[in-house]
């Protein structure tokens, strides 16, 4: 690949995406990364790596983005998108081909799924499947990957997994816990999107399945990550636990939206396994077993250091500006309050980053559980993502129901939420000085849509006095103890 070329990202917020980006960097690769809201990918790519805006929906935005390039990466989709996923997906391909095509680009290489093509496949698979053929249509080769389940730290299929086995001694399972998949790595993946760069083509489109050399079942991976924690679990069959009550379950259980795993459960009822090995006489690449993957997996997570998330994948659909139909909000509703500090600026703002996750609210934490539990059943995210790193916070990271909109090192903080609301929310911390100490400011915002808007919130008024009150002074004894 010609020095001076540039190699586009699409989908580097993503969870593979987001773990490719650092790799093709230090390969030498002139990297150029399309977000649809780039500051919140500027902070977090390494040096010399462009962030340009642009939105595959929008076709007169990706024209610049592809000046210049001679390979793109298309490593998105709209799975969790709140509409019509399909018709999406097909709107966001043939805006990339055609704008591709247009610029001259050589190569698109696109991560899909693996599955046969049959009348019953499900509505996920066939979409993956439909958005390699309308990359291809314009005429630039493509490289299609096909992969089944993604073993990693921060994976979708991986967090599934490592929910249920922790979370449940005993499991009713239904039918798709048995089908039949063909695992690979996460590592595994990026060597071959690594290595499709050089691949020789000539003109042609390549579609290459890839996968592990062990054929599983999903209950068989369930089984694999008990014997790796220690766990003994049980699995009992049910055989009339529907997609929907499955995905409903998945998602009290789990971190997966409903949604999200009623999309997911339907593709799992087809078997995922490599059936053509080309992959193993192109490249060089010999994939570990599903056993090693777990146990890469696990150091990972266990060490708190998942580079990505699968929910990051997903903010790049569910987090856009919101549309509201022109619908008209209220007055913002404001509950502001602050507490002089006796502890430095800098340990005032340590004990702020580290709100969420293990750290918990600093006060009343199982009344935020409560309210996750709430959000789930309402199908929203709960409480359950956590946080990507115990001590630091950076823009985009998801925070249990809430994710950071912007933060300024040492001096302020500001949380979107991300539950079910009948409006906006924002939750912001600041720190200043003051006299020998400083002051800390903690503001929730509250934009409020129609009746129902306003009702919420002085219906939960009274908890918010007792919640934030208590969160301020909960900060504010952990700053000022702190060594």
């Amino acid at each position: 690949m010609p020095a001076d070329r540039i190699i586009l990202i699409t989908g580097a917020t993503g969870y593979v995406g987001g773990r490719l980006l650092p790799l093709l960097v230090q390969d030498g690769c002139r990297v150029r990364c399309l977000a649809r809201q780039p500051e919140r990918l500027a902070s977090r790519v390494p040096a010399g790596v462009e962030v340009v805006a642009g939105d595959v929906l929008d076709a007169a935005s990706l024209s610049s983005a592809m000046q210049g390039v001679e390979a793109a990466y298309y490593l998105v989709h709209s799975m969790g998108s709140t509409g019509d996923f399909e018709e999406q997906d097909r709107l966001a391909a043939d805006n990339y081909a055609k704008a591709a095509a247009a610029a001259g680009v050589q190569r698109i290489i696109y991560l899909g799924g693996l599955g046969e093509d049959q009348a019953d496949l499900s509505t996920h698979l066939r979409s993956r499947h439909e958005v390699g053929e309308r990359l291809r249509a314009p005429g630039v080769p493509v490289i299609e990957l096909r992969a089944s389940i993604i073993i990693g730290s921060g994976s979708l299929s991986f967090e599934m997994i490592r929910a249920l086995v922790e979370r449940l001694p005993v499991m009713v399972t239904p039918r798709w816990v048995q089908v039949t998949a063909q695992p690979i790595a996460i590592g595994d993946v990026l060597a071959y999107l690594r290595a499709a760069l050089k691949v020789e083509t000539g003109s042609r489109s390549l579609t290459i399945e890839i996968g592990g050399p062990d054929q599983v079942s999903y209950g068989d991976l369930m089984r694999e990550y008990a014997q790796q924690r220690g766990l003994r679990r049980w699995m009992i069959p049910v055989p009339l636990l529907t997609p929907r009550l499955s995905s409903l379950w998945l998602g009290l259980v789990t971190p997966l939206y409903a949604r999200v795993g009623r999309k997911l459960i339907d593709s799992l009822r087809h078997s995922t396994v490599v059936r053509d090995n080309s992959a193993q006489r192109l490249f060089a690449i010999r994939p570990i077993g599903v056993q090693e993957a777990i146990v890469s997996a696990l150091k990972n997570e266990d060490s708190a250091f998942a580079q990505t998330r699968w929910s990051d994948a997903l903010s790049a659909t569910m987090n856009a500006p919101r549309q509201w139909g022109g619908k008209r909000f209220g007055n913002r509703l404001v509950d502001s309050r602050s507490a002089q500090v006796m502890a430095s600026l800098s340990k005032v703002f340590t004990a702020v980053e580290r709100i969420g996750g293990g750290t918990g609210w600093y006060y009343a934490t199982w009344l935020w559980t409560l309210r996750g539990w709430l959000d789930l059943l309402m199908g929203g995210v709960g409480m359950r993502r956590g946080r990507r790193d115990p001590e630091h916070l950076r823009v985009g990271d998801t925070l249990d129901c809430w994710r950071v909109e912007s933060i300024e090192a040492g001096q302020r903080l500001r949380l979107s939420a991300e539950m079910k609301l009948p409006g906006r929310a924002w939750l912001e911390f600041e720190v200043q000085p003051d006299g020998n100490g400083a002051r800390l400011h903690q503001t929730a915002t509250f934009d409020p849509l129609g009746l129902w808007g306003l009702a919420y919130w002085y219906g939960v008024w009274p908890l918010h006095q007792l919640v934030f009150a208590g969160m301020l002074r909960g900060i504010t004894r952990a700053a000022e103890e702190r060594k």
